[in-house]
């Protein structure tokens, strides 16, 4: 193997394995809290500083945008010039973008301090997969790690919408910014202690040319999915930027294959069938993952008539779930193997989605909606974790910051894919009305097709290779 292609694996010399874990999830934790957590204080946000209807859906998306953009460039960057400066970079950057946020005094500075947050986690979120990928390579150990930072990012997702009402009433909005400052610093120190000694990174110029293509691409394209909100999928404002994003994304793969001498985005890294399903699987994940909590806190709300919070709680049961199973899915790894933890999650997504499809205007929590989140939930537990140790394995310690962004960025452009697709279909379904039931024929089509997509996910899983014979 050349000195490109692989590199000596190297665990964290300084600090206790449990020390680096926890740093990783903390880290995920965080990043995964701030896409959620904002969302409740929008309404205070755009009193307080005047925000147009369309200027605030940047608050989020601003976020998004880049968080999804920038995670190949973030990967990449974290192989080049090593995980600990990278993970380091990232809290600075997105601590940072946190104090101005939260002391924003306009419109403006408020939508620049997010789009500052989202390149920070963009920077983070490869960089703990690395840590992770490189410090825990043992099958159990490893399993149990992408178990607990799977965990971490659904208590993330969990407390979002109840914390940021809890903190926007008690508080103010503000501090769903501010709070991340101090946890931030304290990360940063326990970063430089425990990943002291860790890889510093090689001696190689960043692919510019591939850093500009893949990161255009993905920006543009997700933008222009984004605009399908409010304006059709044949329109300008939305065929404009995603065929310029696709026309992007096809020069990347033309400059990583055939000019770049030392590639952002290594292709052969595809020829990893782990790699390369996995990421195709997580692809389709991402949309099963918005008709979870997004589409069934809009029932929540929508149809069954539930306050924000009353929504977020009636979502905790199903996180709790997940996280709980997540762990448990982390034992069971090396011995079940990839597929059949990926069949029984699939099998949680199809009969989950199935039942909550026929949830309507008079359904109850316990039975229209608990019941079949519960089984979601359990799918998403046994999937997530375990299609994101299979999307980044058998990969050298060079690679694993940008296998780490390509995972990552897989399942959030499939989220952002996801959300505007689906919400195209309940609203065309509920177009003849905006009554309860009417919304609820709506988002009833959602849920077949998230368990189509479950479905997908199950046919997709059997081109991942046998495990080995014991």
């Amino acid at each position: 193997m050349t000195t490109t292609t692989a590199t000596r694996r190297a665990r964290p010399r300084a600090g206790a394995a449990s020390m680096v874990l926890a740093l990783a999830c903390a880290a995920q934790f965080m990043v995964i809290l701030d896409a959620s957590i904002v969302n409740v204080a929008l309404p205070s946000i755009q009193r307080d500083l005047g925000f147009t209807g369309t200027g605030l859906a940047w608050v989020v998306n601003g976020y998004l945008l880049t968080f999804a953009g920038f995670m190949l460039l973030g990967g990449r960057a974290a192989d080049l010039f090593g995980h600990r400066r990278m993970l380091v970079a990232g809290l600075l950057v997105f601590s940072a973008a946190s104090l101005a946020g939260g002391l924003a005094a306009a419109p403006e500075v408020l939508v620049a301090a997010r789009v500052a947050q989202g390149t920070g986690a963009a920077m983070l979120a490869p960089a703990t997969l690395a840590v992770i990928n490189t410090g825990f390579t043992e099958g159990p150990a490893r399993a149990r790690a992408f178990g607990a930072w799977s965990a971490a990012g659904g208590v993330g997702g969990m407390a979002g919408a109840v914390a940021g009402g809890a903190i926007t009433t008690g508080l103010s909005w503000r501090w769903v910014f501010l709070i991340n400052v101090p946890i931030g610093a304290v990360l940063i120190v326990v970063a430089m202690l425990a990943l002291a000694g860790t890889r510093a990174g090689r001696r190689e110029p960043l692919d510019l040319t591939g850093a500009v293509t893949g990161t255009g691409g993905l920006a543009a394209l997700i933008y222009g999915v984004m605009q399908s909100a409010e304006h059709g999928w044949t329109s300008w404002p939305v065929a404009g930027p995603v065929g310029a994003g696709l026309v992007l994304l096809v020069a990347f793969a033309v400059v990583e294959a055939r000019f770049s001498v030392r590639p952002m985005m290594p292709l052969r890294l595809f020829k990893i069938r782990r790699v390369a399903v996995g990421n195709g699987m997580l692809l389709l994940f991402g949309g099963i993952a918005i008709a979870m909590w997004y589409f069934s806190a809009l029932f929540l709300q929508n149809v069954l008539g539930y306050s924000a919070l009353e929504a977020g709680l009636g979502q905790t049961p199903a996180a709790v779930t997940f996280v709980v199973v997540a762990r448990v899915a982390a034992g069971l790894l090396a011995r079940a193997g990839v597929r059949a933890l990926v069949l029984a999650g699939s099998a949680g997504f199809v009969a989950g989605f199935g039942w909550l499809a026929q949830a309507d205007a008079g359904s109850g929590y316990l039975t229209g909606v608990l019941g079949p989140t519960l089984l979601v939930a359990a799918g998403i537990g046994l999937t997530f974790p375990t299609l994101m140790a299979a999307a980044t394995s058998d990969v050298a310690e060079g690679d694993a910051g940008i296998v780490g962004g390509l995972a990552n960025t897989a399942s959030q452009v499939g989220g952002s894919v996801g959300l505007a697709v689906l919400a195209t279909i309940a609203g065309t379904k509920a177009e003849t009305g905006s009554s309860p039931a009417a919304l609820a024929s709506g988002y009833d089509l959602v849920f077949l097709v998230a368990a189509g997509l479950g479905l997908a996910i199950a046919l997709v899983s059997a081109l991942l290779p046998r495990p080995p014979a014991p």
